[in-house]
C-alpha cells in the first residue's frame, strides 16, 4: 500500500513522519547511534528481511540521515554512518525512550537506562523549557503558522 505523501504539509510533525515513518528506520538510527555501522550488524541486531533492511537504508541514506563510507577497516565492505541530521534525531530517540520507560512496561520489569557516560549517573528526564526557563507542559503552548517569507 503506497503511503501519503506529507511533503507539502505545514505541520513539522507530518514532515518528519514523511520522512522517518516507520519504526525500522527509528529502529535503525537507534542502532547506528549504538555504534552499528554495517548491514549485516544491522539485520543481526534488528532481525528485518534483508529487502526491507536495504529499502531502509536507502531511504535514510536519500534524506540525508545516514551516508555511505568505505568500511573504516579497509574491507572491501561500506558502512552507514549518521550524518550531522541523522544526529539531530537524539533527543527525538530519548523522548520516544523516556515515554516508552514510562508507560510500556510492567512496575518492576526489566528495561535498559540511559547512563551520562563520563559520570555513569541516570540521565535527567528531558524538559520543554520557555526563553525565560520556566518549565513548560501541553497547556502552556500553542501552535501557530509562521507567515510566508518574502
Amino acid at each position: 500500500m503506497k503511503r501519503t505523501s506529507m511533503e507539502g504539509v505545514a505541520c513539522p510533525v507530518a514532515r518528519s513522519l514523511d520522512v522517518m515513518g516507520d519504526w525500522w528506520s527509528l529502529l535503525i538510527v537507534r542502532d547506528a547511534m549504538l555504534g552499528l555501522r554495517r548491514f549485516g550488524e544491522f539485520q543481526k541486531s534488528l532481525g528485518v528481511a534483508k529487502n526491507i533492511l536495504s529499502q531502509r537504508l536507502k531511504h535514510l541514506v536519500a534524506h540525508d540521515i545516514l551516508e555511505v563510507q568505505p568500511a573504516s577497516d579497509g574491507s572491501a565492505w561500506q558502512e552507514y554512518v549518521l550524518t550531522q541530521k541523522g544526529r539531530r534525531l537524539f533527543p527525538v530517540l530519548v523522548a520516544l525512550r523516556e515515554w516508552g520507560a514510562e508507560h510500556c512496561f510492567e512496575e518492576g520489569e526489566p528495561r535498559t537506562v540511559m547512563l551520562d557516560a563520563a559520570q555513569g549517573l541516570p540521565v535527567k528526564p528531558l524538559e520543554l523549557r520557555a526563553a525565560d526557563g520556566r518549565l513548560l507542559d501541553l497547556q502552556d503552548t500553542r501552535l501557530v503558522r509562521e507567515p510566508p517569507e518574502r
